[in-house]
């Protein structure tokens, strides 16, 4: 599939990439960059780079890296001509309709038809839940407080108790049956043929951040098991990209999210004015949410079930959110088990009000811990000192270890220069004071020789793009033959050629590549991280090993195909005196 290079790249140049990066991501200018915590891994340093001068991000952390497009396809999840149309109507630029590929076309209709099956069979629900057959669950959700105006908002619907009929009904609006088994709501065995996931269960559109329909989830009125069940994943559905809600919270121009553990809570919760109320989907709290939550905000208040699970699950969850460079605190909900409870019995200004009380996640995990401890035991309270020292030495930052461990010191009576004694003990004691090992220079990693010969294509690539100068000097040495992939050929051939016209820019060329995994790892190509070498003598070094891996590796690769092939025995004789003259001489880089 594609528009018109030409296309491609008007839109490309009338979205700068620091002002698109930075409606999502907070950066900072840093020299000739920007630079902030990366949207794709957990951190606490910033390593995410953003170069105006490139118009290409990097994150020297994970690795991710691209162009304005890349960044809009990763963040949000989009395909390549969604990321396009998305940054045309932002820039103003009017797209014609999209030209598919064949192979391209079979794969953006079949994501397009999913999305189409989800929203048919959402409004199928939808409707099942007015009609007679479905007062039942209607008359529930009126009955746990629910207004007509929340149960529309938030699309809720029922699936009858026959589950053949949605299967017969998507079918009757041109739908193959395989398709409805793809996107998560039927499933077939031989025994019993195709069954339709859903049935009588109230039914929770899950929606993607724009706002589509991705799956569904569903609880089960009157006995059965599970109480609660949930889409596959599908080629639209990824559980660790989406959280119930977010795309009502993500406006909610809160300064924190809350993070619930069921649908009702959610719902309840915007209802009473909590717009920024989401939950996770079925699944135990992930970094790949935490990582989402931190696209949109700092601090996390966690308002899990007020029982032993639920303090099991914020416990879990306080340590993803620390990971993730995010604060979190934790609400207390007693004595109502969930927040839909609280706000029934209380109202909304008493949670208000527990919002603005919520215990620092530290202090929660410290007031949880103490529970298994006897104080007036000195052996248990010893140890329980010891504990706290551990949790003491998972602050990487001196001055917030040591206001954390003040605090805790006043909050149970303890005497200062004792714990930090402590503290110092068992971060000798268990290596965590050892000091940091920084990685040596060089390309030292275990990998096998594929990955080494790739390693060494990327780098040379993204060296010859970061400085261009380069390639007058070795183009006598190189071609784009050399490369050991078609791939890696093509993003050569497209660079080399940039450079013969001097209008080279690897920012362009990555948006060449419309399927999206290649999209990807050209990105990766021009993004590879290049050692930092302390003088000019090192970079010649690391530079011309380089080169000399490239070429010797394409000479090997060249030799194992000879066969009795003349041509590519003069080739390859060729190629042996290219590499002999590369290892003499050393090509100069400044």
């Amino acid at each position: 599939m594609y528009y018109p290079d030409a296309l491609i790249e008007e839109v490309r140049l009338k979205n700068d990439i620091i002002d698109v990066v930075s409606a999502y991501v907070r950066i900072q200018k840093k020299g000739a960059s920007h630079f902030g915590l990366c949207p794709f891994h957990n951190e606490k340093s910033p390593s995410f780079s953003v170069s105006g001068a490139r118009q290409m991000y990097y994150c020297f952390g994970c690795g991710a890296g691209g162009n304005v497009f890349t960044f809009i396809m990763e963040y949000e999840n989009f395909s390549f001509p969604e990321a396009i149309k998305l940054l045309a109507e932002k820039a103003g630029v009017a797209l014609p309709e999209l030209e598919f590929s064949e192979e391209a076309r079979k794969k953006e209709n079949k994501r397009a038809r999913i999305l189409e099956i989800n929203k048919e069979a959402a409004k199928y629900f939808y409707y099942q839940l007015r009609s007679e057959r479905g007062k039942t669950a209607h008359n529930y959700l009126l009955k746990r407080d629910l207004s007509e105006e929340t149960i529309k908002n938030f699309g809720l619907g029922y699936a009858a108790i026959n589950s053949d009929e949605l299967i017969n009904y998507l079918k009757s609006k041109g739908y193959e049956e395989t398709l409805v088994i793809e996107a998560g709501l039927a499933s077939f065995n031989e025994r019993t043929g195709t069954k339709g996931k859903f049935w009588n269960r109230i039914i929770f559109p899950i929606q993607d951040l724009n706002h589509r329909v991705v799956g569904f989830g569903g609880r089960v009125m009157g006995e059965g098991e599970p109480k609660y069940l949930n889409s596959p994943e599908t080629i639209v559905f990824d559980k660790s990209r989406n959280l119930y809600g977010l795309n009502f919270a993500r406006t909610s121009r809160k300064n924190h999210l809350i993070i619930c553990e069921g649908y009702i809570d959610v719902i309840s919760l915007h209802q009473a004015g909590f717009t920024q109320a989401v939950a996770s989907l079925g699944t135990a709290f992930t970094a790949g949410q935490a990582n989402l939550l931190r696209r949109y905000t700092e601090e996390v208040i966690l308002a899990y079930d007020n029982d032993e699970a639920g303090e099991k699950a914020i416990l879990r969850a306080i340590t993803i959110l620390k990971e993730c460079g995010l604060t979190g605190r934790v609400l207390d909900l007693s004595p109502y088990k969930d927040p839909d409870d609280f706000i029934k019995e209380k109202g909304k200004d008493a949670f208000a009000a527990r919002l603005d009380e919520a215990e620092n996640s530290f202090f929660y995990e410290i007031s949880t811990l103490e529970k298994n401890f006897n104080q007036n035991d000195p052996e248990q309270k010893t140890r329980f000192h010891r504990e706290i020292a551990g949790k003491l030495c998972n602050f990487a930052e001196d001055a917030e270890r040591d206001n954390y461990l003040e605090a805790i010191c006043k909050k149970y009576n303890i005497g200062f220069d004792n714990l930090r004694k402590l503290t110092l003990n068992y971060a000798t004691r268990t290596g965590l004071a050892k000091p940091i090992s920084r990685p040596k220079s060089g390309m030292k990693d275990k990998m096998s020789r594929e990955d080494h010969a790739r390693k060494a294509e990327r780098l040379l690539l993204t060296w010859l793009s970061e400085e261009p100068l380069l390639y007058g000097r070795i183009r006598k040495y190189l071609t784009v033959d050399d490369f050991s992939s078609e791939l890696y050929q093509k993003a050569a051939a497209k660079l080399f050629d940039g450079f013969e016209k001097n209008a080279s820019e690897p920012a362009a060329i990555i948006s060449l590549f419309t399927d999206e995994d290649e999209h990807r790892e050209i990105a990766a190509i021009f993004n590879t991280r290049l050692n930092e070498l302390n003088n000019a003598g090192e970079r010649e070094k690391a530079f011309n090993d380089i080169l000399r891996t490239v070429k010797k590796n394409s000479h090997e690769n060249l030799t194992a195909r000879l066969g009795t092939d003349v041509g590519a025995l003069a080739q390859a004789l060729e190629s042996r005196k290219i590499l002999d003259e590369l290892m003499k001489l050393s090509i100069k880089i400044n």
